[in-house]
């Protein structure tokens, strides 16, 4: 996926308690820092998330992300990863609202607009075109250059209508994998070119 063309890896990091589902953490991501220069965009489906910050942090993540439902206090959580020299992102599950995000503009790198319900890839894409319109409109009142992700079921077909509502970066995982290894740079170039 590296020689491919993928810009970063997205890493879910589950643990069967906010999610129910356990997927990996801290000797995976580690042990998988060396074999690219690529960033990291750790995606945190814990809770609690906030005793874990530094340790991912130590290990490689150059972007953060977690649900605002994970911790009592998001805003202080986005301090606490910004602090450490990290891109911070709150996550957002199809029915967290937008407003979550009044008052903590001036934090975030970074915005995930969930289109499946996290813990489990393969997820039919719930279609947020109103919720990626509403946070494309907050980042652009902010001034900010703050990324609005997509993730779960991005595919070649919901991919330019998520780039069309506003999102600048594109998650996938099945869509990429079901192409097969040999067609993962025609299939990451078919998404690029939403």
């Amino acid at each position: 996926m590296d020689k491919a063309g993928v810009d970063y890896f997205h890493l879910d990091v589950m643990d069967g308690h906010y999610v129910p589902n356990i997927t990996f953490g801290f000797p995976v991501i580690k042990s998988l820092r060396p074999l690219t220069k690529k960033p990291f965009d750790v995606h945190l489906m814990i809770e609690p998330v906030d005793p874990y910050l530094e340790q991912f942090a130590e290990i490689g993540a150059d972007i953060i992300n977690f649900h605002p439902e994970a911790t009592k206090h998001p805003h202080r959580t986005l301090q606490k990863i910004r602090s450490m020299g990290k891109k911070a992102g709150l996550a957002l599950n199809p029915t967290t609202p937008t407003s979550v995000l009044d008052h903590v503009m001036d934090l975030v790198d970074q915005v995930i607009i969930m289109t499946i319900n996290p813990g489990f890839s393969g997820q039919a894409f719930i279609p947020l075109f109103d919720k990626m319109r509403d946070v494309r409109a907050r980042i652009d009142a902010s001034g900010r250059a703050i990324d609005l992700q997509i993730d779960g079921g991005v595919s070649d077909k919901t991919a330019p209508q998520c780039i069309a509502a506003g999102a600048n970066i594109l998650v996938t995982a099945s869509y990429l994998t079901a192409q097969g290894r040999e067609n993962y740079p025609s299939a990451i170039q078919t998404l690029k070119g939403a």
